[in-house]
C-alpha cells in the first residue's frame, strides 16, 4: 500500500506540477475520512532551488531522504536543461528497489535520461511527444493519452493530467474511496481515465455547453439503467452523429467509454463500501450481470471484482 513519498525537487522545476504533488500527497485528509501520507520534498544540495518564472523553494532534505519511499515523483522541467547526475542515479536506483516513479509532463525526458523508460510505454506534454520518441527511440511514445502506467512507471501529459495521474496512483494502491475523497477535497473530477486523448480540437468554452453538462450529471445519476446512445441523443434533443460528436469533443472519449469507465468507478465505491454481492453490484452500477462486469472490471483495473474486494473491501464510505 502507497504509504510515503517524495517529491524530487530539480532546477528549472515547474511550480505547477510540484504543487500538484503537494496537494495529492502532502496533506493529512483524516479528518474528512481521506488518506496521509508520510511527505517529504528532496533535492541533491539541500537550501534554495531554483525554479521557473523567477520562483525558487527552500528544501531542508537530501536525497538520502527519498530513500525506502514507495513513490518518487519528479516535477516538469526544461527538455534540454542538463540533468543532475546525482537526480539520475537516485531515480534508477528507486527503481531498482521496486519504488515506484511518476513523472508529471516534461519530466519523462528526466526519467528517460535516467534509462528507464528503454523498451516501455510513456508519455509526456503533447508539444513534446515527437522530441522525445525522436531523442529516445527505445522508447514506445504515446502522443495521445493523459498518462500511461508501465509497471509502476507512471508518466503524464501536461500540466493537469499531473492529477489525473496522481489520482490514478492513489486509486490503484489505495482504492476509489481514498481518490474520490481527495478529488473532493480538491473540487476536480477523479474519473478521468488514461487513455482519454490529451488534446481535445474543440475550443473549451463549447466544452461547457450547459445543456451537454447537464446531460452528463443526468447520466451520472441514472447508470443503473439501459442508456443507448439513440436515447441519449434524444434526451440531448440531437440527432446521434451530433451527440457522439459533441460527447468526444467535450470529454475525450465515446459515450459507451465513458459510461464504462463511470460503471467501473461506482462498482469500486460499492465494492469498497458494501456487502453486496456481485449480481446485485453489477445491477447497481449499469452492468446487468456480474460477467459483463467482470469483463469491464478487468480490463480497466485489472484485476477481478472479487480480488478487489478482497484488497479494498470493508471499508466506511467517506
Amino acid at each position: 500500500m502507497l504509504q510515503s513519498v517524495a517529491l524530487l525537487a530539480i532546477p528549472g522545476m515547474s511550480m505547477f506540477e510540484s504543487s500538484v504533488a503537494c496537494e495529492v500527497f502532502g496533506i493529512d485528509r483524516r479528518a474528512t475520512g481521506g488518506p496521509t501520507f508520510d511527505f517529504r520534498v528532496v533535492t541533491p544540495d539541500p537550501g534554495p532551488v531554483r525554479a521557473r518564472h523567477g520562483l525558487s523553494i527552500v528544501v531542508p532534505d537530501g536525497l538520502e531522504a527519498a530513500e525506502g519511499v514507495d513513490l518518487l515523483v519528479v516535477s516538469a522541467v526544461g527538455i534540454d536543461e542538463a540533468v543532475d547526475e546525482r537526480v539520475l542515479d537516485a531515480i534508477r536506483s528507486a527503481r531498482a528497489r521496486g519504488t515506484g516513479i511518476l513523472s508529471m509532463c516534461s519530466a519523462a525526458f528526466v526519467l528517460a535520461a535516467a534509462g528507464i523508460l528503454d523498451g516501455r510505454r510513456a508519455t509526456t506534454h503533447w508539444m513534446y511527444t515527437d522530441r522525445l520518441a525522436e531523442r529516445y527511440p527505445s522508447i514506445d511514445v504515446d502522443p495521445d493519452v493523459l498518462y500511461v502506467d508501465d509497471d509502476g512507471i507512471v508518466t503524464s501529459a501536461g500540466t493537469a493530467a499531473g492529477i489525473d495521474a496522481a489520482l490514478h496512483i492513489v486509486r490503484r494502491e489505495r482504492g476509489a474511496a481514498d481518490a474520490v475523497n481527495i478529488a473532493r477535497r480538491m473540487v476536480v473530477p477523479p474519473q478521468r481515465d488514461g487513455g482519454q486523448a490529451q488534446f481535445i480540437a474543440v475550443p473549451v468554452p463549447e466544452c461547457r455547453d450547459d445543456s451537454l453538462a447537464e446531460l452528463i450529471d443526468w447520466m451520472l445519476e441514472h447508470l443503473d439503467e439501459e442508456l443507448t446512445i439513440e436515447a441519449l441523443a434524444k434526451r440531448g434533443y440531437m440527432s446521434t452523429r451530433t451527440f457522439a460528436r459533441r460527447f468526444r469533443d467535450a470529454t475525450g472519449a465515446s459515450p459507451a467509454a465513458w459510461l464504462n469507465r463511470q460503471r467501473v468507478l461506482r462498482a469500486q465505491q460499492l465494492l469498497e463500501t458494501t456487502d453486496a454481492e456481485l449480481e446485485e453490484i453489477a445491477r447497481f452500477a449499469g452492468f446487468g450481470t456480474a460477467a459483463v462486469m467482470r469483463h469491464h472490471f478487468v480490463r480497466m483495473v485489472g484485476v477481478s471484482p472479487g480480488r478487489y474486494r478482497q484488497t479494498f473491501g470493508a471499508r466506511e464510505a467517506s
